[in-house]
């Protein structure tokens, strides 16, 4: 084959630090519109970006010219300076240093669009640490808990 055609989608998860509430309503939109602006200047525009108080859900569609590590970096870094400096102005404010990522097949994209759509709804019901643990169940990831939260 002449040419690369690739189509990876994916689900990242990741928290503020320590799981704090520092993601408020007014800031949210903004915020995953700036997110969404990294995604696509690395060449891996996202789908749909979404989350709550401690946490955000990406879909989006992985390039072939970076490492998943890479743009998630990218996304992290960038997004927590925008928060430190426009969105929230906290100097405190710090992503998580990990992340889940998943792979999502073409069939599976309007269910977890859903899913990413209804965060808030969906958080009524569990907590993060509920939701990453079922996320990661479910696709089979092992983990140890000891590692998992900071």
């Amino acid at each position: 084959m002449p040419q690369s055609l690739i189509k990876n989608l994916v689900h990242l998860v990741f928290s503020t630090k320590h799981r704090r509430p520092w993601l408020p309503d007014d800031v949210r939109e903004s915020l995953f519109g700036y997110q969404a602006g990294i995604f696509k200047q690395w060449e891996s525009p996202a789908l749909v970006i979404g989350g709550v108080e401690d946490h955000v859900h990406a879909l989006f569609s992985l390039t072939k010219n970076h490492a998943l590590k890479k743009i998630v970096e990218e996304v992290k870094k960038g997004s927590s300076k925008w928060m430190k400096t426009d969105g929230t102005k906290n100097r405190e404010f710090h992503w998580q240093n990990g992340y889940a990522a998943f792979s999502v097949s073409e069939s599976n994209v309007p269910e977890v669009r859903r899913y990413i759509e209804n965060q808030r709804e969906h958080h009524r019901k569990l907590t993060f640490e509920e939701e990453v643990r079922a996320l990661l169940t479910r696709h089979g990831v092992e983990f140890d808990e000891r590692y998992v939260w900071d």
